[in-house]
């Protein structure tokens, strides 16, 4: 596979993101980095096009894609990475929280592929790799919502993968174990500390070009990601 490629990467500032985004530089892409944060927050990098772009802004985001599409037709490649969590019980949430939790979760990875799915179609090639999680996978206690968006984004992900089947695009998703990432700040839980006790971003980034760098006429439906141990600590991450 030619490397001389651009990839849409959103979240990538920090965390999994980031990390999908330095693999993608090293081997040779150029990637176009979406994040909430105004593209001069984001660290300059070789080959890398900061655009600040809030996912969850859902009324907005067709026509704020199709901008950006235009402007940048030589995407070949998406990966939608961005997402948050919120835990607890289903009466806990209030409706707007369920709201922007699948705003941002799931209709705006819809939305995302509903923008640029019709050009790698024409084009007869491109990749489409979804994030997804362990969550999707198997639904736990104080996850209801959080896993109704990425069994969604599983389901999704499923159907999109045997529309494509016969245009050349590529559609995939990587469900990660506990990531040791910034995910974790503002809950009361964490994965253990011991190296195998969680994964590491640039563990979900290998997991990504794997899908990315196969052979044309290869596709990883799905990867299944995880620490060798599952190990969770309760109560808040000590400050810095």
């Amino acid at each position: 596979m030619s490397t001389s490629r651009t990839l849409l990467i959103t979240g990538a500032k920090r965390g999994i993101g980031r990390a999908i985004a330095d693999k993608a530089l090293e081997e040779g892409c150029k990637v176009i980095g979406l994040s909430r944060s105004s593209s001069q927050d984001i660290e300059p990098m070789k080959g890398f096009t900061g655009v600040s772009l809030d996912l969850a802004l859902i009324d907005s985001l067709p026509e704020r894609l199709k901008s950006l599409h235009l402007q940048h037709p030589e995407i070949d490649g998406i990966v939608c990475n961005a997402g948050f969590g919120r835990f607890g019980s289903l009466e806990e949430f209030s409706p707007t929280q369920i709201r922007e939790l699948i705003d941002l979760n799931l209709t705006a990875s819809i939305l995302l592929a509903r923008e640029f799915l019709p050009a790698f179609k024409k084009r007869t090639a491109g990749d489409l790799i979804f994030m997804g999680s362990e969550a999707a996978v198997s639904g736990g206690k104080k996850g209801a919502v959080y896993s109704a968006t990425k069994f969604a984004i599983r389901g999704l992900a499923q159907s999109l993968r045997e529309e494509c089947a016969g245009s050349g695009v590529r559609v995939g998703i990587v469900n990660p174990g506990m990531v040791n990432t910034s995910f974790f700040d503002q809950l009361n839980f964490r994965p253990g500390d011991a190296p195998g006790d969680h994964l590491t971003p640039e563990d979900v980034a290998e997991a990504v070009w794997l899908m990315l760098s196969a052979r044309t006429g290869a596709v990883f439906d799905e990867i299944n990601l995880s620490p060798q141990r599952k190990v969770i600590q309760f109560g808040k991450p000590p400050a810095d």
